[in-house]
């Protein structure tokens, strides 16, 4: 299987690049971020038309996370179990949804972007970050031999290789320790950041915003990654970034991470 996260920044304003990355890449399950759109407004067809099913979660033109998958979807959830809310009236936003697909049970994340280290919104973020850890636990704890990923857009660099400059992000949310310690603990309950496993090297991004040229200027954050229980994780032969997606006409500012998992495991 080729498992792909991307955050695709308006499903509808890039249905385009989407589609033609499948058609390109060989990828049998694309886990998209950011959609923008309710469900009834996602762009299904010409995904339908290359063999692909389609499960989203979308309510506004704000969040939103999709799975395409071309070896079946079964067993599609919304929301991990745990997740908090948020907003006045507080509900479920759209970004947690699960689907198993050709054996793997996919997740793809929005994680909350946390905003300002003194806004509510990052207290929201670690508390989402805190839920969903207890939720792989408890996935690990019911069967230790499940193939699960948790794919997506985590809004944190985990290692200040993973930001341009840590100086110009000191103080910022994506960086901080709480943050950091956030993302970790998924780590610690047993799982594994297998696109750095498999993409070891320093500043090495997935993300560059729109201004000041950080593109051209190679001034990016990692923050695109790709958590897998310890049965997933031994089944993942390489991993790559497809920085070349940052580039041409209207990209999205993020670009997918692709993994290649095998029917066994690789060692």
């Amino acid at each position: 299987m080729r498992l792909a996260t991307w955050n695709i920044n308006s499903i509808r304003a890039r249905t385009e690049r989407a589609v033609s990355f499948l058609e390109r890449s060989g990828v049998d399950v694309l886990a998209l971020q950011e959609t923008k759109c309710k469900d009834e407004q996602f762009p299904r067809e010409p995904f339908e038309a290359l063999g692909y099913e389609v499960a989203t979660s979308g309510f506004s033109q704000w969040n939103g996370v999709a799975i395409v998958s071309r070896v079946g979807i079964e067993d599609v959830e919304v929301g991990f179990p745990g997740m908090p809310t948020w907003g006045e009236p507080a509900v479920a936003e759209a970004r947690a949804l699960g689907a198993t697909c050709g054996g793997v049970r996919v997740w793809s994340l929005y994680v909350p972007n946390g905003r300002e280290v003194d806004d509510p919104h990052y207290v929201y973020k670690l508390e989402w970050l805190a839920r969903l850890r207890d939720a792989a636990e408890g996935w690990l704890a019911a069967d230790p031999a499940a193939p699960f990923a948790l794919v997506g857009d985590w809004n944190i660099a985990p290692l200040d290789t993973d930001v341009w400059d840590p100086a110009w992000f000191a103080g910022r949310t994506h960086v901080t320790p709480a943050e950091r310690d956030a993302f970790t603990a998924l780590a610690r309950a047993g799982l594994t950041e297998v696109s750095r496993e498999h993409l070891p090297a320093e500043h090495t991004y997935t993300y560059w915003d729109y201004q000041q040229l950080r593109f051209p200027r190679n001034q990016g954050m990692r923050i695109d990654l790709t958590y897998a229980s310890p049965a997933l994780a031994a089944r993942v032969a390489g991993a790559t970034i497809v920085r070349d997606e940052r580039k041409g006409k209207a990209p999205s500012d993020h670009v997918p991470v692709v993994l290649d998992i095998g029917d066994r495991p690789t060692s």
